[in-house]
């Protein structure tokens, strides 16, 4: 499956996950359906790359999307911002700031 084929799992993430609980920022929300989550989780967990929880990638995690959406919601990023994020974990949340602020610097340690 192709990320254009995930489109439909993406909007219904958001739908469900998100802005059912609250998060209404608009641009927040229209980047969260645009990412493709799947291609930040390892090959055996694409499948469930849109579910409502965490997913291991080795000896970490991906957050959760809701999760990911209030961190990104609550930050306020404009689009002249720089961002820079400690962690990076599988680099989703940084894809997610790219879209947002003018430059996002991640590290992971």
């Amino acid at each position: 499956m192709d990320m254009d084929e995930r489109t439909e799992e993406r909007s219904r993430m958001v739908e469900t996950q998100i802005a059912a609980r609250g998060v209404k920022d608009e641009r927040v929300l229209s980047v969260m359906r645009s990412v493709p989550r799947h291609l930040f989780v390892p090959a055996a967990y694409r499948d469930v790359a849109y579910s409502d929880c965490p997913l291991p990638i080795g000896r970490q995690t991906i957050s959760q999307p809701y999760i990911v959406a209030v961190m990104t919601e609550l930050l306020a990023v404009k689009p002249e911002d720089r961002v820079l994020e400690i962690g990076a974990g599988s680099g989703y949340q940084a894809a997610i700031l790219a879209r947002l602020a003018k430059i996002v610097i991640s590290i992971e340690g």
